[in-house]
């Protein structure tokens, strides 16, 4: 009886995600597009924004290095300028050249210290995801919810058949909810790896033995990619990540189907990471933050 139970629910469960998958936005790269792919966080759009910001200022420097080189080689040259003059100091250029970057980098810092901020303040969360990095593959948990996922490449036949990004698509997707913080701690079972899900503006390493901490507020639905972004090995190529953004009724849907429990969350202060208990075969981890 259980047996046939649990082959219902898996039933269900596959049912739920071909549907999300249908009717969900992929976010995907492009090739020959040039920028970053659609933000689906408030603190990726940050990001994004400052990178517009930055991306002048960096060209601007640049071009005003190359040409001062371009004049020095043209105006100060052998044939140029046979009999150069001797001088040791000039007070006006090395004071504009000493308040000048200074300036520079004060402006940069002014736009970039508040964002760096607001992704390490993590605020009180609604859900709290664990995620496990292993040799070559991705674990999941929602310790609140009683649910455990793994997620590996989906074969390539597969992947192709089903019409599905091979390199990108996982034969058990992560879900999360719209419009809610989840906190994430990361760790590893082994070596470094690194979550990352560039959509949403997260990029943490994996590290055993350590429990680092992230968080996002997804606030539209989608299905968006990411992928293991430290060298960890031979297949390090091979540990993509795919999360599904849904509405919370969705998202509770799954959370059944995957045998968890639909107890009512409440935000969660960011409590010691080391608090949860690590995967079967990790040591015991101590939070970074």
């Amino acid at each position: 009886m259980q047996r046939g139970a649990w082959i219902v629910a898996g039933a269900v469960a596959l049912v739920f995600a071909a549907a999300g998958a249908a009717g969900a936005q992929e976010v995907l790269p492009q090739n020959g597009a040039v920028g970053m792919l659609t933000p689906a966080t408030s603190i990726m759009r940050e990001i994004e924004a400052f990178h517009g910001f930055l991306l002048p200022i960096i060209v601007g420097v640049s071009a005003f290095v190359l040409a001062l080189l371009l004049w020095v080689i043209v105006r100060y040259n052998r044939r140029a300028n046979p009999t150069p003059r001797k001088f040791t100091h000039n007070i006006l250029v090395e004071v504009i050249w000493t308040i000048v970057p200074v300036l520079i980098l004060v402006v940069i810092a002014c736009k970039s210290f508040p964002l760096i901020y607001r992704e390490e303040t993590i605020p009180p969360a609604e859900l709290t995801l664990k995620v496990t990095g292993n040799s070559w593959f991705w674990s999941f948990e929602y310790p609140d919810l009683g649910v455990q996922v793994v997620s590996n490449l989906l074969p390539q036949e597969e992947a192709e058949a089903q019409g599905r990004p091979w390199l990108l698509a996982v034969d058990n997707a992560l879900y999360i909810p719209t419009d809610t913080t989840v906190r994430v701690l990361v760790t590893s079972n082994d070596v470094i790896h690194s979550f990352a899900v560039p959509s949403f503006g997260v990029k943490e390493d994996a590290i055993q033995g350590r429990v680092s901490e992230t968080w996002f507020n997804v606030d539209r639905p989608g299905i968006y990619y990411g992928q293991c972004s430290e060298l960890c090995g031979i297949n390090h190529a091979y540990m993509p990540l795919e999360v599904h953004a849904v509405s919370r009724a969705e998202f509770d849907r799954w959370v059944a189907a995957n045998g968890g429990s639909l107890a009512s969350v409440s935000p969660q202060a960011p409590a010691a990471a080391g608090a949860l208990a690590p995967g079967p075969g990790a040591p015991a981890a101590s939070p970074t933050r």
